[in-house]
């Protein structure tokens, strides 16, 4: 009876454990079953997250707090799944003892003998007394050095993942302002159409995209991971991608000229928000502020015309760009609010610089230029 109670547990835990890391680290596709450790794991520990970030008024501490929560979650994570592993062969041994009829060792010996056995360091100062306690040791030696193994090939694949996805948002400094806008975006790069540089870099935003969508797919944890600056993110470039590709397609069905790459890199960048959003906001949220109301929308014409770009801006784009907009807002809403991110605005509120045009060093060599400037001039 006593082997029964000990060991159905811990057979049960292993087999949970083994399958739950099986299923987050080597099966590339978004998993629909929802009892499972680590989404738990990611809810109890978001919660906790949040929370304690949402005290922080500063908005730049704030990320900066919660930049370090995807890291250490992913470290926490492996923890729990190693130390759940050996508890349950913990409770495995003490189910052997128990079918050889020989009384339990304390408690605190059988965790250390277990955690010995998992990490293979094989002191060999506590020993299983039973053949099928030394069966379980090799087993569960085994599976720790491929424990160990696979997470030293998972952590490389996370981190080149996070890699790929900041360097095109590191190229969007320049390429839409800091944070980036959808005006600053169409401004920016004006040569829309069948030009070659307009399409070059809607391409390359269509495979950033389905990268992003690839990567958040396989690794629902790279979501969590913030950017190397507090006025960028991933669901902000993503977001400023649909709102400039919304206008394109928008200008072009009023002016009936076509806009493939534009309607191509929608989809995109539509297909990808959608199937990140399902992972962490299953509900559809109240509805959010207007992120486009009609004194934003003149805003957004005065910026374009001002800027030399032309497109129609009339009542029959402004309908088909609410249309397009339904398509996508609702869920980016939805994920930024789940994820403590900050929507773009579609135009500046005020004039700021670029993140590269800023450095801790600019203010003294303008002074010291101004001094040498002085000094030749008497």
């Amino acid at each position: 009876m006593m082997a029964l109670a000990y060991g159905l547990p811990g057979l049960l835990l292993v087999a949970i454990i083994l399958w739950d890391a099986f299923e987050t680290v080597l099966v590339p596709r978004r998993i629909g079953r929802r009892v499972r450790i680590t989404r738990y794991f990611y809810i109890v520990a978001w919660r906790v997250c949040r929370g304690l970030a949402a005290g922080i008024r500063k908005p730049s501490r704030r990320e900066s707090a919660l930049g370090f929560f995807g890291p250490a979650s992913l470290l926490l994570l492996l923890v729990c799944w190693a130390a759940g592993l050996v508890f349950a062969f913990a409770l495995l041994q003490v189910a052997a003892r128990s079918l050889a009829g020989l009384a339990p060792e304390r408690w605190v010996t059988q965790l250390y003998m277990s955690g010995e056995t998992f990490f293979t360091l094989g002191y060999g100062d506590v020993t299983p007394a039973t053949g099928l306690g030394r069966l379980l040791a090799v087993v569960e030696s085994g599976m720790g050095f491929g424990f160990l193994g696979t997470v030293v090939g998972y952590l490389p694949t996370v981190y080149s993942s996070f890699s790929q996805r900041e360097t095109e948002i590191s190229l969007m400094d320049a390429c839409a302002g800091s944070p980036p806008t959808a005006a600053e975006f169409l401004a920016r790069n004006r040569d829309f159409g069948n030009l070659a540089p307009g399409e070059r870099i809607l391409v390359a935003w269509e495979r950033w995209s389905a990268q992003l969508l690839e990567t958040h797919i396989s690794y629902p944890l790279l979501a969590y991971y913030r950017s190397q600056h507090s006025n960028q993110s991933w669901l902000a470039a993503l977001t400023v991608m649909l709102d400039s590709t919304a206008v394109l397609v928008a200008a072009a069905e009023v002016e009936a000229r076509p806009a493939h790459q534009a309607e191509r890199t929608f989809a995109m960048a539509r297909h990808a928000l959608v199937d990140i959003t399902q992972i962490f906001a299953r509900r559809y949220p109240a509805i959010a502020a207007d992120r486009l109301p009609e004194v934003e929308l003149a805003r957004l014409r005065a910026r374009l015309t001002e800027r030399r770009v032309g497109i129609v801006t009339d009542a029959a784009f402004a309908a088909r760009l609410e249309s397009l907009r339904l398509l996508y807002e609702p869920y980016a809403q939805a994920l930024a609010a789940f994820l403590m991110f900050d929507l773009p605005p579609w135009v500046r509120t005020d004039e700021r610089r670029d993140n590269w045009q800023g450095g801790p060093w600019d203010r003294q060599i303008a002074a010291q230029a101004a001094e040498e400037n002085a000094e030749d001039h008497f």
